[in-house]
């Protein structure tokens, strides 16, 4: 069960995650969970090259020892790369110290300011431990030097993951929510490739119509 806006409960819970940035103008997130994989982060990165925008990829630290060429791609096109664990684990169903350290393992692959917990879930205790160890690190061949760490969420879904609903549904989902400062989730993975192929360019080519500007967290 999810819902394409966050309910508002969940930003008060949470009041220090990154929810969506300011609303002053036209400005929007896209970001991309659990790449990079062959042919959908490729697809999604020739989609952002022809429109000429940048976005942020929450990448697995697994995918990324598997596909390292594909994430230097990320990196060389000058998009923004955050982590998003090495094992893509649920923190609710994961003690805080196994989460931990799966964090770490995937930020030295990363080395990144930018975080999101897989499945948008993380225990309030997994967030203080995530803080203390950040800044207990001293090492800046992980951690980017004098860098604030940032928990992202998002304020739209698209729903790409779910394979009941149709690629138009999806793109319907975001133009209908998506609002100045939005952060939007999208996919690059074989799960949502079908809803992500129709969506992605279709979403990209409506907003910058409507005047939206594209840029990386």
């Amino acid at each position: 069960m999810y819902t394409v806006r966050p309910p508002f409960f969940l930003k008060w819970i949470y009041p220090k995650l990154l929810w969506n940035k300011a609303n002053t103008e036209k400005i929007v997130y896209l970001t991309f969970d659990d790449g990079p994989i062959p042919n959908v982060t490729e697809f999604v990165l020739n989609t952002l090259k022809n429109f000429q925008i940048k976005a942020t990829f929450f990448c697995i630290g697994d995918n990324i020892q598997k596909h390292p060429e594909i994430f230097e791609l990320i990196k060389k096109a000058g998009h923004a790369v955050g982590n998003h664990t090495f094992n893509h684990l649920k923190g609710w169903d994961t003690n805080d110290e196994t989460y931990i350290a799966n964090f770490w393992k995937c930020q030295a692959l990363t080395n990144t300011n930018l975080f999101r917990p897989p499945y948008g879930r993380i225990k309030k205790s997994q967030i203080r431990e995530l803080a203390k160890s950040w800044q207990l690190s001293a090492d800046d061949n992980v951690k980017p030097e004098h860098s604030q760490q940032q928990i992202v969420m998002w304020d739209v879904l698209s729903g790409d993951f779910d394979a009941g609903i149709s690629g138009e549904q999806c793109y319907q989902n975001v133009i209908r929510n998506t609002r100045n400062g939005s952060i939007i989730v999208f996919h690059d993975s074989l799960k949502a490739w079908d809803r992500l192929e129709y969506a992605l360019p279709k979403t990209i080519a409506f907003l910058k119509e409507k005047g939206f500007r594209f840029e990386v967290l």
